[in-house]
């Protein structure tokens, strides 16, 4: 796995990415499916979604898994890829792949695509 830490300029693509596995509940019709390991967990499995809203300050990811909850991500415009649009706990955001960042907030962490061509 490959870690870079500090500013990471990316773009985050959502638009066409969905895909949700059969028996996946009306709820999330129309929601992308993604990695996550929450509440400490280690491994990651396609239990999340991610939705992407407008906001009042641009672009908002609501991901989250129904019966755990869900986060806010606010769409940097300033090279950090996301932050914590909740307020409560900060958003760390590394890259760990070609097209994949990797977003940990408290216990949680989530994996999204994103354009990572450029980041350091």
């Amino acid at each position: 796995m490959i870690r870079k830490r500090g500013a990471v300029p990316v773009v985050l693509m959502f638009l066409g990415a969905c895909g949700g596995a059969p028996g996946d509940e009306a709820a999330d019709a129309g929601k992308a499916r993604i990695e996550c390991a929450l509440e400490g967990a280690e491994a990651f499995a396609p239990d999340c979604t991610v939705e992407e809203m407008s906001g009042v300050d641009g672009a908002v990811l609501v991901v989250g898994r129904s019966d755990v909850g869900y986060r806010r991500l606010q769409i940097a415009t300033d090279g950090r890829g996301v932050v914590s649009a909740d307020g409560s706990e900060p958003a760390k955001v590394a890259i760990v792949g070609d097209r994949l960042i990797e977003v940990a907030i408290g216990n949680d962490r989530y994996r999204l695509p994103a354009n990572t061509r450029g980041a350091k």
